[in-house]
């Protein structure tokens, strides 16, 4: 799950907390009737997987087409909040590049210096964000050459960015101006709507843990533990974050920081110097760098994966199904797929990119709740290791939610998912479908 989505935008302001708790019960639902998929199809893997084994081949090539965009500009955003970070990391040493080579391209509400000077105005400059680029090809050149997943490693990952989330929010809250909660619902319901819509980025990758369904000893009990505990956890750090940061700061003044913490520290730590408060600043630069790091490297893989599995089904071209000689990883897809995130991470902002993988991940949730519906009528005796409880109930309440969740996001956002799936499906009617599998058995 990711943290850099926090800064507050448009719509969500001190009423973000409860805009939290919204998303949290969207995602158990959702997560319940991703559990029932994985238990019953024992490949590991997306949304794209379950949806081609029950809904065909132009539902599951929509998915996965879906899948590559949810994916990559997930780590688009994080990669740009990772350059936001890096930026604070320099600055805490002294360090200070011109904001050309380390801010996007493009800058929807320009750039102010912590003081309030303007530095660009909105709109497009000139610039590149070369920290964003590089992070994804640094890891992009560490996955070709392959990558086994500690559990240790990543347990310890973990553990470093809740422990940073946890100091945060034990010494922001010495900090707090309660007049910043008021108004504490600035743009009323549709405000609301908007920053749940918003937010539900920070729970991409909840999903993650139904695919381990197949392993669980005991998965009619384990995986709903597992999700729920998972989701109650994150959303109370979640919740304490974002009471503590629009305590500290006007929510107005956090629009579109792709390092929100940090620099709202740095403005506390310029009004009350101290070298306790400088110290903890650092400690949660690479807190949160650690856990982003983290965050890219999981999503790189998943969308070099999907890549790799639409090829292997004949829905791409083969090279990207194409295995690397030496280190047996799939080099191309993760080659393609580390361009396809860095350059726009260049030019990009963080809102832009959080937008997109939110409404893509909502249409997949939707895909996926609908799944589990059509095999329950499909194939009702097929062994099933977790069952989601409630009848059609968490299913019918997954999509709906999602639907609802995906009308708060704004119409520009609408047109360009729209956008993409028309490119997509125009390269599955010219070309996928007179290759994959099922053309070929015919």
């Amino acid at each position: 799950m990711h943290h850099t989505a926090l800064a507050g935008r448009p719509g969500a302001g001190p009423s973000l907390a409860v805009s939290l708790v919204l998303v949290a019960i969207v995602c158990a639902f959702t997560g319940l009737c991703y559990a029932e998929l994985a238990s019953m199809i024992p490949i590991a893997g997306s949304a794209y997987t379950y949806t081609y084994a029950t809904m065909g081949e132009l539902i599951a090539w929509i998915i996965g087409w879906d899948l590559i965009l949810e994916y990559a500009f997930s780590n688009m955003a994080v990669c740009v909040g990772f350059a936001g970070h890096t930026v604070a990391l320099l600055d805490w040493f002294g360090i200070h590049p011109s904001p050309r080579w380390i801010s996007p391209a493009y800058l929807p509400s320009g750039l102010q210096d912590l003081q309030g000077n303007v530095l660009y105005a909105s709109g497009w400059h000139f610039g590149f964000n070369v920290p964003a680029f590089l992070i994804v090809m640094l890891l992009t050149v560490v996955l070709v050459r392959g990558i086994r997943e500690s559990a240790e490693t990543n347990n310890i990952m973990v553990l470093l960015k809740i422990a940073a989330i946890l100091l945060f929010i034990a010494v922001g809250a010495q900090f707090i101006h309660p007049a910043n909660w008021h108004p504490f619902y600035p743009n009323g319901w549709s405000g609301f709507l908007t920053g749940g819509s918003i937010m539900f980025f920070t729970y991409i990758g909840f999903d993650s843990v139904s695919t381990a369904a197949e392993e669980c000893k005991n998965p009619q009990r384990d995986v709903p533990i597992g999700i729920l505990a998972t989701l109650v956890i994150c959303t109370l750090l979640y919740i304490g974050v974002a009471i503590v940061l629009t305590g500290l700061i006007k929510w107005s003044a956090l629009v579109d920081d792709a390092a929100p913490i940090v620099n709202t520290l740095k403005k506390v730590y310029l009004g009350h110097p101290s070298a306790a408060l400088d110290w903890t600043r650092l400690a949660i630069i690479i807190g949160a760098m650690l856990g982003m790091i983290s965050s890219i490297l999981v999503f790189q893989i998943g969308q070099a994966r999907v890549w790799f599995a639409m090829s292997r089904d004949r829905l791409l071209p083969t090279v990207f199904s194409r295995v690397h000689p030496r280190f047996r990883t799939p080099n191309v897809s993760t080659w393609v797929a580390g361009f396809v995130v860095g350059v726009p991470a260049g030019f990009l902002d963080i809102g832009t990119f959080s937008d997109l993988s939110n409404i893509g991940t909502l249409f997949a949730f939707v895909l996926v709740s609908a799944g589990v519906l059509i095999l329950r009528y499909k194939d009702p005796n097929r062994r099933r290791g977790f069952r989601c409880p409630g009848g059609p109930v968490f299913p019918v309440l997954s999509i709906l939610f999602c639907v609802l969740l995906m009308a708060g996001l704004p119409i520009i956002t609408w047109l360009r998912f729209f956008i993409w799936l028309a490119i997509g499906l125009v390269i599955y009617y010219f070309y996928s479908r007179k290759r994959s599998e099922f053309a070929s058995r015919s």
